[in-house]
C-alpha cells in the first residue's frame, strides 16, 4: 500500500512541478549569465546573475540555498521572451525544486493519508455487516 501511495505522490508532484514553473519550461529559453556580487541596501553582499537579452542587460537574485557562487562564475538562466526581466537560474534547486513546495507537499500528503486512514479505520457495524454479507452476482458474458 505504501508503494502505491509513494508512486501516486511522485506522479502528482512531478506533474505539478513540470507545469507550474515560472518562467514556463516549455516556452522558456536558456541564456548564459555571469555571477556578480552587489551590495544591497543593508550593505550585505549578494550574488546576482547578470545576462543580456536583445542588447539589454538584466540582473536577478542568485541566492539559492545549496549553491555557493564565486565572482565570474558562468551559469544558465531561463526566461520568456515576453518578460525577460522575470528570469530564473536554471538549476535543480531554485527553479525545479523549492524547499517550501517540497516540505508543504510532503506535509499535505501525510495529513491526507492520516485522514483517509482515520475515516476507514473503524467502520460502523452496519457497514461491516454489509461487507460481510456481500456476494458477487454472476453476470453473463453477453447481455
Amino acid at each position: 500500500m505504501y508503494k502505491s501511495i509513494l508512486s501516486l505522490y511522485l506522479i502528482i508532484f512531478g506533474c505539478y512541478i513540470l507545469f507550474t514553473r515560472v518562467p514556463d519550461y516549455f516556452d522558456g529559453e536558456l541564456y548564459p549569465a555571469t555571477i556578480t556580487f552587489v551590495k544591497d541596501t543593508n550593505g550585505i553582499v549578494i550574488p546576482m546573475a547578470k545576462y543580456n537579452y536583445e542588447g539589454k542587460e538584466f540582473t536577478i537574485d542568485a541566492r539559492y540555498f545549496p549553491y555557493r557562487y564565486n565572482n565570474g562564475d558562468r551559469i544558465t538562466v531561463i526566461l520568456e521572451k515576453e518578460h525577460p526581466q522575470k528570469a530564473a537560474i536554471y538549476r535543480l534547486g531554485g527553479y525545479w525544486l523549492s524547499w517550501g513546495e517540497l516540505i508543504g507537499s510532503i506535509i499535505a500528503a501525510i495529513l491526507l493519508f492520516q485522514v483517509a486512514v482515520s475515516i476507514t479505520k473503524n467502520p460502523t457495524p452496519e457497514a461491516l455487516l454489509e461487507q460481510l454479507s456481500y456476494t458477487k452476482e454472476k453476470k453473463t458474458k453477453y447481455e
